[in-house]
């Protein structure tokens, strides 16, 4: 029998584009109105988890994104911090609209509140608005709408405004040449990742209600129990995991990459949530629901696609009745810091641990 982490899509060659030199001569609303219009092909990012810019103009951009099966976690919702990879696309493009050709971003801060779980089906939309755009620095505000058109997180970015440098000066190589679609190898059909039925499973409520988190995640590491869907999209993994603490491994692989040939900020921020609030469910006893309140995450240095482990380090630093609040460290290969997160979380003793239907 085949081990189903062979067929993850995280470990197939990346599949996407970059901006390239005619790109960057544009100006941010350009680049927006071509990305929407399909004249820029779409990135590595993208191809993974199928979001993408669906319309913007002067200090707007809408991006969506499919919730699917892919993206959820061993509770059966859509991780808080998933979002992130959704809301980092109009919340850059927002400020972007406003800069002109040779202007770039990079982002120091996102912060997002977290409203109602998410669930799997429809389409996610973030909806990114320009607050300011100064000479140096960006802000700008999102809202994310779920298929129902409820508002389930509401969020802010602060970016650097900077030159940007020519194109093909220190900039890694594209995780391919082509960009074409890749093919599912166990359908005729031509499928991006995201398209295709997602691997992993979402742990039952009677696993919740006799273990703990933290045996759960020990059972995860050792292979005694499935991983979840968004470890096989992306190639996170738990390496260790101890009371009020645990530690993650994510590969930067050219799946994750932006347009910009980094690892997207939005993919380092579901990194970083997950490691805080699994440190805080580890903390938890049996039968306890965790539940995302906010994230606000610094980022330090880009990250560059190169296939090496990124490793996050999350701890809990307050727990009480109904709340707890934990912090995240992601480092990169080198060991240098790359994002500092906090985050806390609502604790529901008397709900499922399996948050997958509603109450």
């Amino acid at each position: 029998m085949s081990d189903p982490e062979d067929e993850a899509p995280w470990r197939e060659p990346a599949v996407g584009a970059y901006w390239n030199a005619s790109h960057l001569g544009l100006t941010g609303t350009e680049r927006l109105r071509a990305e929407v219009d399909g004249r820029i092909p779409l990135s590595p990012i993208s191809r993974l988890t199928g979001v993408k810019p669906t319309d913007g103009g002067a200090g707007t951009a809408t991006f969506s994104m499919p919730a699917t099966g892919w993206l959820t976690g061993s509770q059966g919702l859509i991780l808080g911090g998933t979002l992130a990879i959704l809301a980092d696309g109009p919340l850059a493009a927002a400020i972007g609209t406003a800069l002109p050709p040779g202007k770039g971003l990079v982002t120091s801060e996102l912060s997002l509140r977290f409203l109602r779980p998410v669930r799997v089906g429809g389409d996610l939309l973030a909806l990114g608005t320009l607050v300011r755009a100064g000479r140096s620095i960006g802000l700008s505000h999102v809202r994310v709408i779920d298929g129902r058109g409820r508002m389930v997180a509401d969020g802010s970015s602060m970016c650097f405004i900077q030159s940007i440098p020519p194109q093909g000066q220190g900039d890694p190589a594209p995780p391919t040449e082509r960009n074409e679609p890749v093919v599912s190898p166990s359908s005729s059909h031509v499928l991006d990742p995201w398209q295709r039925p997602a691997l992993g499973e979402v742990l039952g409520q009677e696993l919740w209600d006799r273990m703990s988190a933290l045996e759960i995640f020990r059972a995860q590491k050792a292979g005694e129990l499935p991983n979840p869907p968004i470890y096989f999209l992306t190639g996170m993994r738990i390496e260790d995991a101890v009371p009020g603490e645990i530690f993650f491994a994510l590969p930067a692989h050219g799946w994750l990459s932006s347009p910009q040939r980094t690892v997207q900020d939005g993919a380092l921020a579901m990194l970083a949530d997950t490691a805080l609030n699994c440190a805080i469910f580890a903390s938890t006893p049996v039968g306890t629901a965790v539940a995302s309140m906010d994230l606000k995450v610094n980022y330090l240095r880009p990250v560059v696609p190169d296939g090496r482990d990124l490793r996050a380090h999350g701890r809990v630093r307050h727990i009480g009745r109904t709340t707890a609040v934990a912090e995240s460290e992601v480092t990169n290969a080198d060991g240098k810091t790359v994002v500092l997160a906090t985050g806390s979380a609502m604790l529901r003793s008397a709900s499922p641990a399996n948050l997958s239907k509603p109450d």
